[in-house]
């Protein structure tokens, strides 16, 4: 018996997510009384592979395979499930990213298991196996009773803290080969955006609405999420105007982001759109109507206009990084 954690990589390297992922996954094999054990698939160097025995692990198994160089959700299932097998796995735990929201049903039709999507804390109970989770776009929670004798769960972004710990975790490396008839997934072409933070990988993201009234006033927005080291982003309307470009529409209907702040400027907090960013670890909301739905959100609020707000944004920040 053991808890098996998927780590995914991003060309050969390992994100914050990752070892959140890890500290939840070791947490719940201390709650089970057995062994973590990490699953790395692809080409990962030695040193990077090392970083993951910080977060409690006692095994991490780095699989390779010519089959493996592309994410294709049906090779990589399989993989996992067999991997699952052998480890004598009861609970699966992968992130509640895109590829964990494809991987996890599969892995859970494979493996005959109960799946538990978008958990954010560790387990009410192990006997029976209870787990929380959000529900209607976070205004709500529930509590999932998985009654399988295997549970495949998938963690929500910045729901857990990061704990290191050294459990002296080997590396064990397994060549895996598979039918290629299998793989359906073939990339023809990669083009990568360069010189612009990806909104998915952000840690702080400054966002406009229509409070910021003009698309010619997002001058001071620009600047502050530069000097933040930010990732820009808006809300639907914005980008329906044609303001900003839908790669930045965040919401239920856009991208769905958790950075650890997230700055809402001139947004007013529909339901669609808090849906996309309530898992944000802090929302700062800067809005002229002081009952704005995002206010209920936010655990730090401005009430005025955000072309006098921002000015003064700015000017501070650039006033602390001269400290």
């Amino acid at each position: 018996m053991s808890v098996l954690i998927y780590t995914e990589n991003w060309d050969g390297k390992f994100k914050k997510s990752t070892f959140e992922l890890l500290s939840y996954g070791t947490r719940v094999a201390e709650m089970l009384n057995t062994s973590a054990t990490a699953l790395s698939i692809g080409d990962v160097d030695t040193v990077e592979l090392q970083k993951l025995g910080n977060y409690g692990v006692n095994k991490i198994i780095s699989v390779q395979g010519n089959e493996l160089k592309v994410l294709d959700n049906q090779v990589y299932a399989k993989a996992i499930a067999e991997f699952s097998v052998k480890e004598g796995a009861t609970v699966v735990v992968l992130s509640n990213n895109n590829s964990g929201k494809a991987l996890a049903p599969r892995l859970a039709v494979r493996l005959k298991a109960g799946l538990g999507a978008g958990v954010s804390k560790l387990p009410l109970s192990t006997t029976p196996f209870v787990v929380h989770k959000r529900a209607y776009s976070g205004n709500a929670f529930a509590h999932l009773t998985i009654r399988t004798e295997i549970r495949v769960l998938t963690l929500a972004q910045n729901s857990f803290e990061i704990i290191e710990k050294d459990a002296g975790a080997t590396i064990e490396n397994v060549t895996f080969q598979i039918d290629n008839s299998l793989v359906k997934t073939q990339v023809k072409e990669v083009q990568k955006q360069a010189g612009k933070i990806l909104l998915t990988d952000a840690d702080v993201v400054v966002s406009g609405g229509r409070g910021m009234k003009s698309p010619d006033n997002w001058g001071p927005l620009v600047e502050l999420a530069d000097l933040l080291g930010a990732a820009t982003a808006c809300s639907r309307p914005v980008s329906d105007e044609g303001w900003r470009g839908h790669e930045e529409h965040t919401g239920q209907t856009g991208k769905i982001i958790a950075p650890n702040l997230y700055l809402a400027i001139g947004i007013s907090g529909a339901t669609q759109h808090l849906a996309g960013v309530s898992s944000s670890k802090y929302i700062v909301a800067v809005n002229t109507d002081k009952d704005a739905p995002i206010f209920e959100a936010a655990q730090y609020g401005i009430v005025g206009d955000a072309q006098k707000v921002l000015p003064r944004l700015v000017e501070a920040v650039k006033e602390m990084k001269t400290r």
